[in-house]
């Protein structure tokens, strides 16, 4: 076991990101690299879930894209995440909002949590 945690330390790489949980609306930086550019696209969507632990700790976003629904996985870890913003903090009461495929228009809003 110990050898497994650290694995885990050693891939950790420290990425300062907010804290996010399913059901906020967040926009992530990443790097893209095609040959020798390199540019920073914009992911913004909800988070549907967040799995794993540690070094594999992952999350995935969804948005539409005209009348498509889009998913993106990110892994927490990734050096090629620049950074994330949180837009919207949502308020669930799930940790994975996959009914949120099934949805659409108004239905596949989610409620913004009141802050106070």
């Amino acid at each position: 076991m110990d050898a497994i945690k650290f694995v885990h330390e050693q891939l950790a790489v420290k990425n300062e990101l907010p804290s996010f949980r399913p059901g906020d609306n967040i926009s992530v930086s990443y790097k893209i690299v095609e040959g020798a550019k390199e540019r920073v696209q914009i992911f913004r969507g909800d988070v549907i879930q967040i799995k794993g632990q540690g070094a594999t700790k992952m999350f995935t976003v969804r948005k539409i894209s005209g009348n498509v629904g889009v998913e993106r996985i990110f892994p927490l870890s990734s050096p090629a995440i620049v950074g994330v913003e949180i837009n919207k903090v949502g308020k669930v009461r799930r940790a994975k909002l996959y009914y949120l495929r099934d949805l659409v228009g108004k239905k596949a809003k989610i409620k913004e949590k009141q802050l106070k």
